[in-house]
């Protein structure tokens, strides 16, 4: 019996995230767990190349410096590929409409009718798009990502963002 051989996977991807303990605040149990399955979700699948490099896969290090956020991209063997600073002010506001209405979610989990609980997670899908979109525009010219990977980081911008 032979067995089927999976597709290699691309070397334009992410294998490591690890996001600046120091641009982290105090979170909730519902933000870390949202930082540990976006984490999981992109290294599972995931398209990241910097645009103009042949290399991968890759490693990247978020944090925040100032009013930038930081895309520290290198090689799987560290060597540097490339650094982008980009300014958070076009997403300070949809980061804190993700939040709120985050927080309604998770309290509406725990209270709400089973319609409540719906229109606030269709509400928070919305928002998170729209973030994810906001992201992929700030990276166009410098790293290729589809939607997927672009929503996982956006998940891990909100969790750098949030301040407890």
């Amino acid at each position: 019996m032979s067995r089927a051989k999976s597709p290699p996977k691309s070397a334009k991807r992410l294998v490591s995230v690890k996001l600046d303990e120091k641009s982290i605040g105090r979170s909730n149990p519902d933000v870390e767990h949202e930082r540990e399955v976006a984490i999981y979700d992109l290294l599972e699948q995931n398209s990241f190349a910097p645009v103009s490099h042949d290399g991968g896969p890759y490693t990247l290090h978020l944090s925040i410096s100032g009013n930038r956020l930081l895309f520290d991209i290198r090689q799987e063997d560290g060597t540097p590929v490339v650094r982008h600073f980009f300014s958070l002010s076009p997403l300070r506001r949809i980061v804190k409409d993700y939040y709120l209405i985050c927080d309604s979610y998770y309290q509406a989990i725990r209270t709400a009718t089973p319609d409540k609980i719906e229109a606030l997670d269709m509400g928070r899908r919305s928002v998170h798009n729209d973030g994810s979109t906001i992201l992929m525009e700030r990276l166009k010219g410098k790293v290729a990502i589809d939607l997927d990977t672009a929503r996982r980081l956006f998940t891990l911008v909100c969790v750098l963002h949030w301040k407890g």
